[in-house]
């Protein structure tokens, strides 16, 4: 039997002791002694989160396969955990092997919301790796990070040895290969940082200096060192077909926030949504064939059990084979038990007719994501999507069985008004009075409309990266507009209204454009106690705003602060597909509330062309 890094008396004091001891459907495991490289691979937050990632789950079963790699899973331990830990000095631990991170050759922490950076430095410090690259010596792990929030990588840029730029699939075999022909030559931990930051896609921060104008913005960014590149340009899949995928995924001991088998069934989005960060940032739109699928569907439902299986992508909608996809899986698994979840629809007639042979309709409702309250706006953020296209889908829906809807808007967004913001209510209205509109006795019991607002975050390379953003109390106060709005409505008692917690948004928008020097911010609130600031019973926006204070930083610099087009930003030396023109080209659409054609009507001269594959190539197959 194993021998777990936590004694019974320590896994029977604290809340689900399953997320610590590993050893779950088929995880993998290997004799260290016999591996050339370690890697330890982390998702910052708890395990029910972290085991609902797909990209982990990909990373892990490639990692895998190779004879020579050993990757194993570790995860934020929870709060009762990070405790006990500390006080008995157990260092943090790989679930597989239960050996300390410290021990491995990479420690790599996946980038997925930048509320979770306290909780990296939480996994740095429990496995008792220096928080700073540069106090880090030959005995410790290579720190690596990717994913999303690793398109702007400059907030966390001390704690990392270096960043992986783009889709996974790519060159990590070659950095991996490069590693073992280093450690071969007995050489040292700088010497492979060189050889690595000759990769593309990679990106190792010490090799830069950033130089700042007076008034706190970016002078210069320039490489220090002869292997960096002036330029690191995102690495992605250009056949998906070719890419990696998970024959055999891990099945949780305990329920994961997605309990489920998730099939891929492309990457990237042509709709263009000007808010969207992976709009841009996965482009080109590049589809699985329906063969593939079909393989995979089969695989993971026979290696798991699982009895429901996910479609996964950012518009469902738009892949071109969805009907012969989504016909199979009712024909082959539905009389099976198997349920099939489909996120990410627009709800159109087919779509309607899919969910009404895949849902049970008493139980479920639709979700529809207009994201802003008028037409005007929805124009201005290029949503492609009329109030015309959402009643004829919620008359559609509402004829068809369904009486709860979801609706998804923004606060916040760049140009808005106050009749922008009380729209939002006044749409919800218009839904309900197409519910009232149906005869009596065809209609389902009483509607119920839920609107839910999130305040509006700008991103990196989205054309609103140069918007201003919001204060807290204007955040607050658009709110209540929308709030008093809804109780003036003649249907109120069919309507709900939700909205995001403001302290937090802001913060958000602050480590999403940050720069180098909200480094020493994490780690100020680090240290006076912040941690999984996600969550909202432990986010304590006091411990933020004491180390703004602490580090002579500014709230308003990096939100409400107006930028001007030829500001350098700190994520420019990144090329993540899309130009900085087209950018421009369509903040400026934006302000002249002119619309974007998707990928699949005209092309827009994003930059994603040159990676030679995917939509921009359909036609010309």
């Amino acid at each position: 039997m194993r021998k777990l890094a936590l004694n019974d008396e320590i896994l029977l004091s604290i809340q689900q002791p399953a997320r610590y001891i590993g050893g779950e459907v088929n995880t993998v495991n290997k004799d260290p002694k016999k591996v050339d490289i370690r890697f330890a691979m982390c998702f910052p937050d708890v395990y029910e989160i972290g085991m609902s990632h797909l990209g982990m789950q990909i990373l892990y079963d490639m990692f895998n396969r190779r004879e020579d790699i050993y990757c194993e899973r570790v995860y934020s331990p929870w709060t009762d955990l990070d405790k006990i830990m500390r006080e008995k000095k157990i260092p943090l631990f790989a679930l597989e092997s239960q050996d300390p991170v410290r021990d491995f050759d990479f420690f790599g922490i996946t980038l997925q919301y930048e509320m979770s950076y306290t909780n990296i430095l939480q996994v740095l410090d429990l496995a008792q790796i220096p928080l700073h690259a540069a106090d880090r010596t030959e005995s410790d792990p290579i720190v690596i990070g990717g994913g999303p929030c690793a398109y702007n990588p400059e907030p966390l840029a001390d704690f990392f040895d270096m960043f992986y730029i783009g889709e996974g699939e790519t060159v990590y075999f070659e950095l991996m290969d490069r590693y073992k022909e280093n450690k071969k030559q007995g050489r040292s931990r700088r010497e492979f940082l060189e050889q690595a930051a000759e990769i593309p896609g990679i990106y190792v921060p010490a090799f830069y200096d950033v130089e700042y104008h007076e008034d706190g913005t970016i002078k210069s960014f320039r490489p220090n060192n002869i292997h960096a590149k002036e330029t690191i340009t995102k690495q992605l899949v250009v056949n998906m077909d070719d890419a990696y995928y998970i024959e055999t995924p891990v099945v949780p001991f305990i329920k994961a926030t997605q309990d489920r088998v998730v099939l891929e069934i492309q990457r990237g989005c042509i709709r263009g949504c000007r808010f969207c960060q992976a709009g841009n940032v996965y482009r080109p739109l590049r589809e699985h064939s329906l063969e593939y699928l079909k393989d995979y569907a089969y695989k993971m439902l026979k290696s798991t059990g699982h009895e429901e299986i996910s479609l996964s992508s950012l518009s469902s909608s738009d892949y071109t084979y969805l009907e012969g996809l989504v016909n199979f899986l009712i024909d082959e698994f539905k009389g099976q038990g198997v349920n099939i979840s489909l996120p990410s629809l627009r709800i159109d007639a087919f779509s309607l007719d899919v969910m009404s042979k895949v849902q049970d309709v008493k139980k479920s409702s639709l979700t529809f994501a207009p994201e802003a309250g008028s037409q005007r706006l929805r124009d201005v953020i290029n949503k492609g999507l009329t109030e015309e296209v959402i009643l004829q889908g919620a008359n559609d829906a509402f004829h068809g069985g369904w009486n709860r809807v979801k609706l998804y808007f923004m606060l916040g967004l760049p140009t808005e008004t106050k009749e922008d913001m009380e729209g939002i209510a006044e749409l919800s209205e218009k839904v309900a009075e197409i519910y009232y509109e149906i005869p009596k006795e065809q209609r389902n019991g009483k509607v119920n409309v839920v609107a839910s607002s999130s305040f509006f975050v700008p991103k990196p390379f989205t054309p609103f990266q140069w918007a201003r953003m919001c204060t807290k109390e204007e955040f607050i106060e658009r709110a209540y507009i929308v709030k008093d709005k809804f109780r003036q409505m003649k249907n109120q008692k069919s309507l709900k209204y939700n909205y995001h917690e403001a302290d937090l948004t802001v913060l958000e928008g602050v480590l999403a454009r940050g720069d180098r020097k909200t480094g020493a911010l994490i780690e100020e609130a680090y240290k006076n106690g912040a941690i999984y600031d996600s969550w909202s019973e432990y986010f304590d926006n006091r411990i933020w705003m004491k180390a703004f204070e602490t580090c002579g930083l500014s709230v308003d610099f990096y939100t409400t602060r107006e930028r001007s087009l030829d500001e350098v930003f700190p994520w420019d030396f990144i090329d993540a597909g899309v130009s900085k023109e087209f950018l421009k080209r369509e903040w400026l659409n934006a302000i002249d509330e002119k619309l974007t054609p998707n990928c699949r009507q005209r092309c827009s001269a994003c930059g994603g062309m040159r990676f030679g594959g995917g939509v921009c190539y359909e036609s010309k197959n």
